[in-house]
């Protein structure tokens, strides 16, 4: 009952990146707004926003499309998938200091117009590199067959 077919684990690992993706864009967003509110008459926001999305349109093809690739060969080259096993445990370390890191930088940047600025900036390139690169998992010749439902 604890196996899995590398489909599933292929989903399961979509749906994280796009969870993980669509959090960020809106506390991207939202830290965005704040800083609007402190000063309105401020272009910052604005060009944060179309920094973070520049910036994350890099990250996506240059970072982040590569560890999805990366992973999608891992999980079909297990012969036994375990649900746990859509992605690496070092993965889910990193996303446990990330997710940490990502929740004090937000708390100490409140009512720190620079400091909201520059998380928004972190947040939404972050946010638009792992929805960018999800491509990965649908296809475009990049992503390994998903057709298989063996591996019991």
């Amino acid at each position: 009952m604890s196996h899995a077919s590398a489909r599933s684990l292929v989903i399961l690992s979509a749906l994280f990146w796009y969870g993980g993706g669509f959090v960020l864009l809106i506390k991207g967003a939202s830290l965005a707004i704040a800083a609007l509110r402190l000063d309105s008459g401020s272009f910052w926001p604005g060009v944060v926003l179309v920094s973070g999305v520049a910036i994350g349109l890099v990250k996506a093809r240059y970072l982040f499309a590569r560890s999805c690739r990366t992973n999608l060969v891992r999980i079909n080259a297990l012969a036994q998938p375990r649900w746990w096993q859509f992605f690496r445990p070092g993965f889910f370390i990193f996303l446990v200091l990330m997710i940490i890191a990502g929740t004090t930088l937000s708390r100490l940047s409140q009512g720190n117009y620079r400091f909201l600025l520059v998380v928004a900036l972190l947040d939404l390139s972050v946010a638009v590199g792992l929805i960018g690169s999800s491509y990965v998992y649908w296809g475009n010749g990049h992503a390994p067959s998903l057709t298989t439902t063996s591996n019991k």
